[in-house]
């Protein structure tokens, strides 16, 4: 898939997403439409892992430490193959498997997150064994800014580093946004860059809405020997619908009929201009 095929997925995943949250009425518009570049890129260019493979231990690991933003998950794995899209008709209903956040009753999914700082710690606990295990598989996990404010990072950080963990991958959707303010109102993380370091992980920041850049950084790795990887990738809040980018009622807000087919058009444009 070249990069003109990867950006028209962008536009097709970010019209399932709405789709699928307008018909639930129900769902985490802004940060599902912030991270699906990242998660295209991963299924599509990086990730040694389809249908086929997810049984195998020497698949590659993603797991999404920001399970609030499953929508993005969901309709990247139906696209992928993982169960047919149809299902995601049931999303947020009664007796559904499609809910709110990631669960493993659903095929491609590795772990149940939602509660926020739990991905990172677990994905620290894959990465060790496949180091115990002689193993070349790679483990990633994509966290939310809002996210690195819980202390369970920092640990997993700290134990990523000390470990010399190159097999681990984590993603930061860098979209400076949380649930009720801007990263600064709430609770600053400025110079995350250098506070990673600091704790010696690799680290590279990238526009995570530039395909090509997140496919190179993160088939490149490790960033720096013997130290986990961290990237940055920078994103907007509610990308690709400019009435929702950076405006923080779309965090979970559900799009009306008018401001849907709104959406819808805008990306028709996206689309004819690539």
């Amino acid at each position: 898939m070249d990069k003109k095929a990867l950006q028209l997925k962008s536009v097709e995943l970010r019209r399932k997403i709405l789709k699928y949250i307008y018909q639930a009425k129900a769902g985490h518009t802004g940060g599902s439409l912030s991270c699906i570049d990242i998660l295209n890129v991963l299924y599509n260019r990086v990730l040694q892992v389809d249908p086929v493979n997810f049984p195998s231990p020497g698949r590659d690991r993603y797991i999404q430490s920001k399970g609030h933003s499953v929508e993005a998950l969901f309709v990247t794995l139906a696209d992928r193959g993982f169960f047919p899209e149809s299902d995601l008709d049931t999303l947020c209903q009664y007796q559904s498997h499609y809910i709110g956040h990631p669960t493993k009753k659903i095929k491609g999914v590795e772990q149940n997150t939602g509660a926020l700082g739990h991905g990172l710690p677990i994905s620290v606990g894959e990465a060790i064994a496949a180091k115990l295990d002689e193993k070349q598989h790679r483990v990633f996990t994509l966290l939310g800014d809002g996210e690195l404010v819980e202390g369970s990072n920092w640990e997993a950080i700290l134990t990523a580093a000390h470990y010399k963990l190159d097999n681990l991958y984590a993603i930061l959707d860098y979209n400076k946004q949380q649930i009720t303010g801007s990263n600064e109102e709430v609770m600053g993380i400025d110079s995350v860059a250098s506070k990673l370091a600091a704790f010696g992980w690799g680290v590279e920041e990238v526009d995570g809405h530039d395909v090509e850049a997140l496919e190179r950084v993160l088939n490149n790795g490790p960033l720096a020997s013997g130290k986990p990887n961290f990237i940055i990738a920078h994103t907007i809040k509610g990308k690709g619908v400019s009435f929702m980018e950076g405006v923080l009622k779309w965090h979970h807000g559900v799009p009306n009929p008018t401001q849907y087919l709104q959406a819808m058009s805008e990306l028709d444009h996206a689309q004819a201009s690539i």
